[in-house]
């Protein structure tokens, strides 16, 4: 799969791209048995059934009528399942299996939407000349729907990772590379100019937050070479890291009281032995893997070791900056890395010599997301999208943070230096890691 989306893809390539991502998506749902697809993994989350069909429902709604001027035959399950949810106000979801439709009505409803919309897809390239298209061409909203899609097959993955074992059907990683030898000496990045974002003139797709390229200026800092592992936060947890107020913040505090949270939401302590759930076992704490935690734990364990998060720009200097201070890409199109779906769980930190930055900082693509101190706002000259207009400028609350990187089930198109996430800071059940600055 190439890095990157490009306006020169015709209509029927990324068709034949939508196609592929779809047998993805319905590979990741056969990995649940039938009988736990109206579970709920995460409290905060839909039950399993909704992405079945929301998956379908963003196409239609994104291409059935707008592109196509297709009538719907069922408008009530678009609505149903054309939105996810995000509870910053801390409510959680309160419906019951029974409020949603039977797995055959959902199925029945995927099938359709599918064949109506694949008619029109696999016509030709067609041009988008409906004036609800707001100026985008088909080929733009073609590529939103396979990202929203290879989105969703990393938030399923970890929704999926919760589930209790037994309710899955396993599936095989790789064997594991080789790590190398490890250094825990921190880098040095000169002070210098990054550019964050995408040009408007570029060729290559990009989300409306992710608009419009501008340079900004960093400070020199220093930098954790690796990722912070297992191993590293295990210390801090066995110096009473959790226990010790000084380390977090009121809120932070606050919420880790009231929900009783005392380690990573991966790990488990059986007497004085820690474990690891994996996606499809639970094996010993693997030391030298990412350690994977809310923002909240990541601030607090960077107060510990008398350090902060990076920033954003921080970020992306170490990763993409050069001595020459003009902005470098990583080779993704190389096997250094855990990315792109290969495999399901993370490897050790330094599994991957190879795949470091110009000013030699490992990982930073691939085998965990890495939190940053940046709040989730707005780069100068944002558009929001007028066919999605809540994707970004719904999160411009103060509420989301920024993070940057990638984790092994993130697509490989999503890997571009400009992408952004973002979630909040006390939630813990996302493929994220980070690593440490010194100022």
């Amino acid at each position: 799969m190439l890095a990157t989306q490009t306006s020169s893809e015709t209509s029927r390539e990324l068709a034949s791209r939508l196609f592929h991502a779809r047998r993805q998506s319905d590979a990741l749902f056969n990995v649940v048995r039938s009988d736990f697809l109206y579970e709920r993994p995460i409290p905060q989350r839909h039950r399993i059934v909704f992405y079945i069909g929301h998956l379908e429902a963003f196409d239609w709604n994104l291409l059935g009528h707008r592109v196509f001027g297709l009538n719907s035959a069922q408008p009530e399950l678009d609505r149903l399942f054309a939105f996810g949810i995000d509870p910053v106000d801390g409510g959680l979801p309160a419906d019951v299996p029974a409020d949603w439709p039977s797995l055959r009505n959902v199925h029945d409803y995927v099938g359709r939407s599918r064949a109506a919309l694949d008619e029109k897809l696999t016509a030709g390239d067609l041009a988008c000349d409906s004036p609800a298209c707001d100026g985008f061409s088909l080929r733009t909203l073609l590529q939103v729907a396979i990202e929203h899609r290879l989105m969703h097959l990393e938030t399923l993955a970890y929704m999926l990772h919760q589930l209790p074992l037994d309710q899955k059907i396993p599936q095989a990683d790789p064997p594991a590379p080789s790590a190398a030898a490890v250094t825990k000496n921190m880098l040095r990045i000169p002070a210098g100019s990054v550019t964050l974002g995408l040009s408007r003139e570029s060729d290559t797709f990009g989300w409306d937050n992710e608009f419009a390229a501008h340079t900004v200026e960093v400070d020199g800092f220093e930098i954790d070479p690796y990722k912070v592992t297992n191993r590293q936060y295990l210390e801090f947890l066995k110096a009473g890291g959790y226990e010790t107020r000084a380390f977090w913040s009121e809120e932070d505090w606050g919420w880790k009281a009231q929900t009783g949270i005392s380690h990573p939401v991966f790990w488990r302590q059986d007497g004085s032995e820690w474990f690891y759930r994996t996606m499809f076992d639970e094996v010993r704490l693997p030391l030298d893997w990412p350690v994977y935690v809310s923002h909240a734990e990541a601030q607090a364990y960077a107060r510990w070791a008398g350090k902060s998060l990076p920033t954003e720009a921080e970020w992306q200097r170490a990763a993409y900056g050069t001595t020459l201070d003009l902005d470098s890409k990583p080779d993704l199109n190389s096997r250094a890395g855990n990315f792109d779906f290969r495999r399901w769980n993370p490897v050790s930190v330094n599994a991957f010599s190879e795949d470091r930055s110009a000013f030699g900082v490992h990982g930073m693509v691939g085998n965990g997301w890495e939190w940053t101190s940046t709040i989730f706002d707005r780069f100068p000259g944002f558009e929001p999208f007028p066919f999605y207009r809540g994707y970004s400028a719904d999160f411009f609350d103060g509420k989301h943070l920024v993070m940057k990187g990638g984790s092994a089930r993130t697509a490989a198109c999503m890997l571009r230096p400009s992408f952004r996430n973002w979630f909040q800071p006390h939630y813990q059940y996302v493929y994220s890691g980070f690593r440490c600055v010194s100022r």
